[in-house]
């Protein structure tokens, strides 16, 4: 552990004594009972003893805040690894943290600016807009002369907590302890490299808290959507923002779940679903670069003017997106974004077999599993609940429902399943857009809202495959075209004697072939002749001393036969 305050070292034993008492129960249920022959005892008490983990858990975080929160977040989306007990109750977590003094707010941020708060703003309010674990969010007006140079003049400053380095540091130390044990526990490190995920979350975590990487990423994520009228990205005010200290350009409106104020502002929030939904496929698909925190509060629905000169469109609907909070990005790197295109395409088509192998394209499958179980229970799904959206699903009987998602659970859990690098961050975007959509619009159909994109990424594919074959049936025509004259030209060579063959290299490599052949030979005499003699030694002396002796000329070229050659 790095070197830390007394409050901080006391931080980090109890995050690790926490993790050492539910490794002991975990020990004794899952493994001493079986082996004294009360499994049935384990198996009854599991999913109450998971639920009982997660509320603890829940505790832990929320006393210490710090990474502790991002923990249970992290956990709550890790579905192929955690049991539905713990993350169904750590779903719902959020930064449940008190705000920090403004006088504390004041002090780092001065320390960072290097000027006092009131020469680096005309107005700052000392009530925060927003409190989180890694820092909060205070309004604020620009000074005449930085307004002036910006054209900005509202804007809101998101300051680190103080300390909060030095926090991230402990709980890092901490969990990599952590993930050592677990690394030793054949059961868990057959299923997930947990070092390997503390390290994925690690380099999330010092991302989040450099504030120049998330204004960098701010400025990245609007020259993607900047020709797009249906989002819309706050500026950054470079000259009042550092690594501890981010300003930018107030762009509060509607939160993207206050059905009421959207329809009091007369708009739809089922087309704000479908737009939401839109926005975050070009996310992936286009862009390659996700917005992975896309909560209520970092999604705004802005109203706009209506330019009667403007055509159908999200200007002429009235209202726009607005995305904030850049601090926590996935990248999708080439090979991930063509297994996406084949999973959504797949889903889009009802196809079990495609689903299978999309999975194992990406990775989250491994190639040894056995997937007819896996299609069977995929084909089973589409036919059951394919069609349905969020309305028509909570009309289901909750016995079948239960049922189906025990069978469905068991299957996929029996097989072995990972996820990749950069999988993280893009399924906790997945499921907070589609809980996001459901919300805006309970009759909402994510089968739906991938059709249409499906069909232009088919539209695309076949466009590719159209190009790559014309590409090479010219190829092919232009060497078919040549053929006649390069045959005529090899037939006349070999008429006039200009042909000739070098055969040097294959005469050596089967000369030396023979050699080792003469050289195993020579072994294989030698032993029988050694074994033979001393097998004969007794009954026949004189014999068997022979062929001892005799043995000597065959290992003699055994062992130096080529020497000298090269």
């Amino acid at each position: 552990m790095p070197a830390a305050s007394a409050p901080n070292r006391a931080r980090y034993r109890r995050i690790v004594l926490f993790a050492a008492r539910e490794f002991i129960k975990i020990w004794w249920f899952e493994l001493v009972l079986p082996r004294l022959g009360m499994s049935s005892l384990s198996e009854r008490t599991r999913a109450a003893r998971m639920q009982r983990f997660a509320r603890r858990f829940h505790g832990l975080a929320v006393g210490l805040g710090g990474l502790m929160i991002k923990v249970g977040q992290f956990m709550s989306s890790r579905l192929d690894v955690l049991p539905p007990e713990i993350t169904a109750e750590l779903e719902g977590l959020q930064d449940e943290v008190p705000a920090v003094p403004f006088a504390a707010i004041r002090a780092l941020a001065e320390a960072e600016l290097g000027v006092p708060l009131e020469r680096a703003y005309a107005w700052v309010d000392e009530i925060p807009v927003a409190a989180a674990s890694l820092g909060q969010v205070h309004r604020a007006r620009l000074s005449a002369l930085d307004a002036a140079d910006t054209g900005l003049e509202n804007v809101v400053v998101k300051v680190q907590r103080p300390g909060i380095d030095e926090i991230v540091d402990v709980d890092l130390a901490a969990l990599r302890r952590v993930a050592g044990w677990l690394r030793r526990v054949r059961i868990v490190a057959d299923r997930v490299d947990a070092p390997g995920l503390v390290e994925e979350f690690a380099n999330t975590s010092l991302q989040e808290i450099d504030y120049l990487h998330e204004a960098a990423s701010a400025e990245r994520f609007a020259e993607n959507f900047a020709d797009d009228p249906r989002v819309d990205t706050p500026a950054v005010v470079w000259e009042r923002s550092t690594r501890r200290v981010l300003t930018l350009s107030d762009v509060t409106a509607i939160k993207i779940n206050d059905k009421a104020a959207l329809r009091a502002a007369g708009i739809d929030p089922s087309a704000v679903a479908d737009v939401f939904a839109e926005v975050m496929f070009d996310q992936v698909f286009s862009h390659s670069f996700v917005h992975a925190d896309p909560h209520p509060g970092n999604i705004f629905v802005t109203p706009q003017e209506l330019d009667p000169s403007t055509g159908s469109g999200t200007q002429q609907r009235g209202w726009r997106l607005t995305f904030v909070d850049f601090g926590m990005m996935a990248e999708v790197p080439d090979s991930l974004r063509d297994g996406l295109r084949t999973l959504l395409i797949a889903v889009a088509g009802r196809d079990s077999r495609g689903l299978v192998a999309a999975a194992q394209q990406i990775g989250v499958l491994l190639p040894s599993a056995d997937t007819i179980e896996l299609e069977r229970a995929l084909t089973a799904l589409f036919a059951r609940f394919g069609g349905m959206g969020f309305a028509e699903l909570s009309k289901v009987d909750p016995r079948e429902f239960r049922d189906f998602a025990a069978e469905f659970g068991d299957v996929v859990r029996s097989l072995p399943l990972q996820l990749p690098e950069n999988m993280l961050l893009l399924i906790r975007a997945v499921s907070l857009t589609s809980g996001m959509c459901s919300g805006l619009n309970p009759a909402f159909n994510v089968w739906d809202a991938a059709e249409p994109y499906a069909a232009r990424l088919l539209r695309d594919e076949s466009g590719n495959l159209i190009e790559a074959f014309t590409k090479q049936a010219m190829t092919t025509a232009a060497v078919t075209w040549r053929l006649p004259q390069r045959i005529d030209d090899v037939i006349t060579r070999m008429d006039e004697g200009n042909i000739s063959f070098d055969t040097s290299r294959l005469e050596r490599r089967l000369d030396s072939l023979m050699r080792v052949g003469r050289r195993a030979v020579a072994a294989v005499l030698f032993a029988g002749l050694l074994i033979g003699g001393a097998l004969l030694l007794d009954p026949a002396a004189p014999l068997g001393t022979g062929m001892i002796v005799s043995s000597a000329l065959p290992l003699l070229y055994a062992l130096f036969a080529g020497v000298g050659r090269r």
